[in-house]
């Protein structure tokens, strides 16, 4: 099943991820919960992951970890960013033990870059752009 939203200012795209914080929030998990974000470069991911940080009740400021590769808010959020790295990298960063327990959330941009060692039932949301102020933000069946 696949859900799509169209989103033309950032306030929206940011109300998209406070909703799916909510619904994360809410759900009892067997692992960690897995949220990934792909799509093109300016495409809405971190304002979206800004609005979910907000949604989980992390204070801001919340940035794209592109260059420090995974930020860690509060006991059990990760912000990752795999923009730069291979699936190899994030595995030395400790992703077995971090998907491994169900308290844990994380998030993580270019995600399609270390598909292969995503876990099956994580979520994935693909941000495309329709136009200049347009984003089209869809959410995809595992």
């Amino acid at each position: 099943m696949q859900r799509e939203f169209i989103t033309e200012q950032a306030k929206e795209t940011q109300k998209l991820g406070q909703l799916l914080a909510g619904e994360i929030l809410r759900t009892k998990f067997t692992q960690a919960a897995v949220i990934c974000l792909s799509g093109e470069l300016g495409a809405g991911k971190t304002t979206f992951t800004q609005g979910l940080l907000k949604g989980l009740k992390v204070k801001g400021p919340y940035t794209s970890p592109t260059f420090v590769i995974m930020k860690q808010y509060k006991k059990n959020i990760y912000h990752l960013d795999a923009y730069r790295v291979t699936a190899e990298d994030i595995l030395n960063l400790g992703w077995e033990e971090l998907i491994a327990d169900k308290n844990n959330i994380l998030i993580v941009e270019w995600a399609d870059r270390i598909k292969k060692i995503i876990p099956r039932n994580s979520i994935w949301i693909k941000f495309g752009w329709l136009d200049e102020n347009k984003r089209k933000i869809s959410f995809l069946s595992a």
